[in-house]
């Protein structure tokens, strides 16, 4: 793959997409999506939260997708929908030059068709699925009708910009390596390792354990390597911690 972006990373903004507790140890994570933006201008969007449905009426939505049992909805609102996050950056869909999923779970891809002409970068093997993966087998969305950059493994898709296939979690996970001037290199582990206590449950749960396993410690000795800051997919404790747009970590 060539390198998608001319720019380097100048600096990042956590976007908070709402608040979710997991019946599990009942803990409650934040729902997180990622604007990076570059030194040419160029903004790239990771993640877009739950679909909009959850704003409107999380339980209704929440009953049609069966989440119930998995956790609940704590509080998802309209200011966390996708563009009501990049409005407070000044941006608005028509400014995102590159959207990146993660993976295709619920509250990682509800506004992915929200981006009309924007390309989507996407792990090749969650593309290859007949349709997002959604929750709980369901796979209620389609997949928008965009320009897909597949990933089949590790790249650079720009100066200090590196994008890594670590699949475990879901098949075709992807996780995030930025390098800002300020903050320096920084490791968005995505839901390849959601919280730091996951590295000791041994992934449990995960659509593949054994790979879930040996691609978060691969993730934890590149960060060790690169004394790279660490933002996990959904921690409970750092989640309060983060800055959230519209601050941003330069």
């Amino acid at each position: 793959m060539q390198p998608l972006l001319k720019g380097r990373p100048l600096r990042m903004a956590v976007l908070d997409y709402g608040l979710f507790q997991v019946h599990a140890n009942n803990r409650i994570i934040g729902i997180c999506g990622f604007l990076i933006q570059t030194d040419q201008e160029e903004n790239v969007l990771i993640d877009t939260g739950f679909p909009e449905k959850y704003a409107q009426d999380a339980q209704l939505a929440t009953d049609e997708d069966d989440l119930g049992s998995f956790g609940r909805v704590l509080s998802i609102t309209h200011q966390n929908m996708a563009p009501a996050q990049l409005a407070l950056l000044g941006l608005s869909s028509s400014d995102i030059d590159l959207m990146i999923q993660s993976h295709t779970h619920i509250d990682h891809v509800g506004f992915m068709d929200g981006f009309p002409g924007v390309p989507i970068l996407i792990a090749a093997a969650e593309r290859a699925l007949p349709r997002p993966l959604y929750w709980s087998g369901k796979q209620l969305m389609e997949w928008p009708d965009r320009e897909y950059l597949r990933v089949t493994e590790d790249v650079d898709i720009g100066p200090g910009f590196t994008v890594f296939l670590v699949p475990g979690h879901a098949p075709g996970q992807l996780a995030f390596m930025v390098r800002l001037p300020e903050t320096g290199p920084t490791l968005l582990t995505s839901d390849a390792i959601s919280r730091a206590a996951e590295i000791d449950e041994k992934f449990a749960g995960s659509w593949n354990e054994d790979l879930a396993i040996m691609h978060g410690a691969r993730l934890m000795q590149i960060a060790t390597d690169q004394k790279a800051k660490v933002i996990f997919g959904h921690s409970p404790e750092q989640w309060p911690t983060l800055r959230k747009a519209p601050e941003w970590y330069s």
